[in-house]
């Protein structure tokens, strides 16, 4: 019993991570709040079951596309919504907060309110610790570890993460050193 507590807050503790991860670097460098992050991630699941669902994608292709899709998402309502309005953090709070409002509606009205399932990436599992542990559940916590290495891995080790680490750091000196800031905003919205 214990085993499986464990196991199932390792996991969800990794897809946690992955949120705090994006909220922290957007809030970080571009200061913003973005209540509708989280938001990003549902538009997410619903693209990934409706490729899976309606057109025979597997499920890399089909993740690859959904985050793709919804990076791209992000990135659009960043520059039509939350960067004409970004010197005034209310006015960025109510945007957000108006965006995810807006895609929690269009998906309750697209798919109803009940539950949707995406099928196994993997079936089967491994017996740890006295536990049966599905491979999805292995396969989740290993590709949240593998995106926030990589995360770490391109500030700290990349031209970009300089210029991510120097905007969050002082914003104005950023900028007086010739970063283009807005971009670097942009690049940390599309990582996140």
């Amino acid at each position: 019993m214990l085993q499986d507590i464990l196991i199932t807050g390792l996991v969800n503790g990794g897809v946690y991570a992955l949120l705090a991860m994006g909220f922290s670097l957007i809030f970080g460098v571009a200061r913003i709040v973005n209540v509708a992050h989280t938001a990003f991630y549902m538009l997410a699941a619903y693209c990934l079951y409706t490729l899976l669902t309606y057109t025979g994608m597997g499920m890399g292709l089909a993740a690859l596309a959904s985050v793709a899709a919804v990076t791209a998402l992000s990135l659009f309502c960043y520059r039509l919504f939350i960067e004409p309005v970004r010197q005034h953090e209310s006015a960025v709070l109510i945007a957000t907060i108006a965006l995810g409002l807006i895609f929690q509606e269009l998906m309750l009205r697209a798919f109803g309110g009940h539950y949707l399932g995406i099928p196994n990436a993997v079936e089967g599992g491994v017996v740890f610790l006295g536990v049966s542990v599905p491979y999805q559940r292995l396969l989740i916590l290993l590709i949240a570890g593998a995106s926030l290495a990589t995360v770490w891995f391109v500030l700290h080790r990349t031209r970009l993460g300089l210029a991510i680490r120097a905007t969050a750091n002082d914003l104005e000196v950023a900028n007086l050193m010739g970063m283009d800031v807005r971009n670097v905003a942009m690049a940390t919205m599309a990582i996140s």
